[in-house]
């Protein structure tokens, strides 16, 4: 799904759960911390791995802390994919019009994936 940058993500949240998705962890940034989006997760059968945010004038305690550290290693994987995609493209995105947009981030993502499996490749991994 694509977006203007004047939308902040956690407004399209609902939208990306996939039910046909065997994984039932759902990892997320202090952005989309919520008791509301947490409980909502939980009933829907999905495991809420959002990082917890510090209230003001009330930090978090070491568990949580660490619990935020133990997300973010898991969602420093998926992120890595993101910011190598503009490498792929150079710039980034400079056009006007979604469907545009919309047609260099695929191409972009598309290039992404064939250099990644032409590196698994080197490696020695064979798919399936």
């Amino acid at each position: 799904m694509i977006s203007d940058a004047a939308e902040h993500d956690s407004r399209h949240f609902n939208r990306l759960l996939e039910r046909g998705n065997t994984g039932r962890a759902v990892y997320a940034d202090r952005g989309y911390a919520s008791a509301r989006r947490e409980r909502t997760l939980a009933e829907a059968g999905y495991s809420p791995e959002i990082q917890r945010k510090a209230q003001p004038g009330k930090p978090l305690g070491v568990r949580q802390l660490r619990r935020n550290q133990r997300i973010a290693r898991t969602r420093a994987r998926v992120e890595h994919v993101f910011a190598a995609i503009p490498h792929a493209t150079g710039a980034g995105i400079r056009c006007i019009g979604r469907a545009r947009a919309e047609l260099q981030l695929t191409v972009a993502a598309a290039a992404y994936n064939l250099r990644r499996l032409a590196h698994l490749r080197e490696a020695g991994v064979t798919p399936f």
